[in-house]
């Protein structure tokens, strides 16, 4: 039955759902001793992380308004 638990927590946390509803979830009282618990099932949870900033990043904004254009004005 722990297995069967930790597997169901790992496929959550791999769908990317949040640590708060995973708590939730599994009936943990203190939403803190979820990731305590289950950091060993995050191992790809740093390139995500990157992956994400980088996607919020982005190469930039994609419009004409930005200061590079207000240089060749």
């Amino acid at each position: 039955m722990h297995a069967l638990r930790h597997f169901y927590a790992s496929a959550l946390l791999d769908a990317g759902e949040s640590i708060k509803a995973l708590s939730e979830c599994l009936g943990h009282h203190d939403p803190g001793f979820t990731p305590r618990t289950l950091t060993h099932l995050m191992p790809g949870s740093e390139k995500r992380t990157r992956e994400a900033v980088g996607r919020a990043f982005g190469d930039g904004p994609k419009s004409d308004d930005g200061p590079t254009t207000a240089q060749g004005a």
